[in-house]
């Protein structure tokens, strides 16, 4: 396990846009399910999202993509961990504070049933 964040300025998270909504009613982002049962919240660099969302939300419609500002989170919660293929991925051991967001975009499905990216590696998002 490593503490602190080793290569992104701006991380992702996934989520069924009603999910989001409830976040933003309740004022911080508890997880998504799985989130919740592995009790840290998943996120990807610009490197990793677009696999993550083939791999964990191939077909699903109505989600957001979530930008957060790594510097915005609690340098103590935050920790890049092993994952897929021996990458190291970010997770947040702690509530998401809203505040700490960036921009929410939605991210639908393209014709070929992928999901269709905003652009993602440009200034203050780099892989």
């Amino acid at each position: 396990m490593t503490t602190g964040c080793p290569r992104a300025d701006i991380l992702f998270k996934i989520c069924p846009r009603a999910l989001w909504q409830a976040a933003e009613r309740l004022g911080r982002f508890e997880g998504a399910p799985v989130d919740i049962a592995d009790g840290f919240i998943h996120f990807s660099t610009a490197r990793q999202v677009e696999e993550t969302a083939a791999r964990h939300f191939r077909g699903q419609d109505d989600l957001l993509l979530v930008a957060i500002a790594t510097a915005a989170l609690d340098p103590a919660a935050l920790r890049w961990e092993l994952s897929r293929g021996g990458d190291l991925f970010p997770h947040l051991y702690a509530e998401l504070p809203l505040a700490a967001v960036r921009w929410v975009r939605p991210l639908p499905l393209g014709a070929d049933g992928r999901h269709v990216f905003p652009e993602l590696n440009g200034p203050g998002n780099p892989a």
